[in-house]
């Protein structure tokens, strides 16, 4: 399925001209990744049809979407690297990257414009809902940064919409495509949006704990950057003044701000709570799918496990 879904997006149609435009495109989208959002909406339809190459054409547009966010969402962020590349606007600029993500979110449109029209509505109308949540979420995580105190329950919420909710699009989709039954539909959506907030407590872990050649981006960046990640919100609650210190400093060496903050999660416990909070999340989602009675849903599950101790 996978190859599918790769040959699918080498010939996306985004464009030719200006290539100063649209080269900035093509390279993000080669960057690869897990693909995982494609995947979830092409394994959510083959749980009902066999046909799935009709609709990953679909299944592509959901990952360049996803795609556009990372571009825009990295020159808010002043990223350097993204899946250990140069994001798009340090290899070209930020105009550049600005604007060829706006150009990718209008091709997004253009690639659903094709959808069955008893089902082009609704697809736009979640699509809809789930980009302005996405945007909601990005301007949350950023309103953190100058919030002093953030909640557990805030940051929670603030992920779920940022990353969740676009996991549970996904695998709605698939089911609209396929004509599923409307509890199915939901079933799916609050499955993805689960496992979603739980891959998102992981990437928080593995910002701290990853093997630098394997996580593709700077390890240790939300450290240096005081990002407020359920980690730091653990760990302030120990009232820790020596991590105080560290979030209070103008000047540092970087690398000594990481391996001190990261000494202090370790003392503290956090990277344990953070994995209990994830696993809490991913067996939420899987008690989603017990009313779903369709022979595909074991692949499902079998893929969403595998991303999980993947990421571990």
């Amino acid at each position: 399925m996978i190859e599918l879904i790769e040959e699918e997006i080498s010939k996306l149609p985004l464009g030719a001209s200006p290539k100063s435009l649209y080269d900035p495109i093509r390279y993000i989208m080669k960057l690869g990744g897990k693909r995982l959002r494609p995947m979830l909406t092409c394994l959510s339809y083959s749980m009902y049809k066999n046909d799935v190459e009709k609709i990953v054409k679909y299944a592509a547009g959901v990952e360049a979407f996803h795609n556009f966010t990372l571009m825009h969402d990295d020159i808010m962020d002043k990223a350097p690297l993204r899946r250990g590349k140069p994001t798009v606007h340090e290899k070209y600029n930020i105009n550049t990257a600005i604007l060829s993500g706006d150009v990718m979110l209008v091709k997004v449109y253009d690639m659903f414009l094709s959808l069955p029209a008893d089902q082009l509505k609704e697809v736009l109308r979640l699509f809809n809902k789930t980009a302005s949540e996405v945007c909601e979420g990005q301007q949350l995580d950023m309103d953190f940064e100058t919030k002093k105190k953030v909640s557990e329950n805030e940051y929670l919420g603030m992920i779920r919409l940022k990353t969740a909710v676009l996991l549970g699009f996904s695998l709605e989709f698939g089911a609209l495509l396929a004509s599923a039954s409307e509890e199915d539909r939901k079933a799916l959506y609050d499955f993805g949006v689960n496992i979603g907030i739980g891959f998102q407590l992981m990437d928080d872990l593995l910002d701290v704990y990853a093997d630098q050649k394997k996580f593709g981006k700077t390890v240790g960046g939300d450290i240096v950057s005081n990002k407020k990640t359920y980690l730091l919100i653990k760990a302030l609650e120990s009232k820790n003044k020596e991590l105080n210190k560290w979030l209070s400093a103008k000047k540092f060496d970087k690398r000594k701000k990481v391996a001190a903050v990261t000494k202090i999660y370790d003392s503290i416990g956090v990277r344990k709570l953070t994995e209990e909070k994830a696993e809490w999340y991913f067996d939420q989602g899987y008690k989603c799918l017990e009313g779903i009675n369709v022979s595909g849903k074991g692949n499902l599950i079998k893929f969403a496990k595998s991303l999980a101790a993947r990421q571990k």
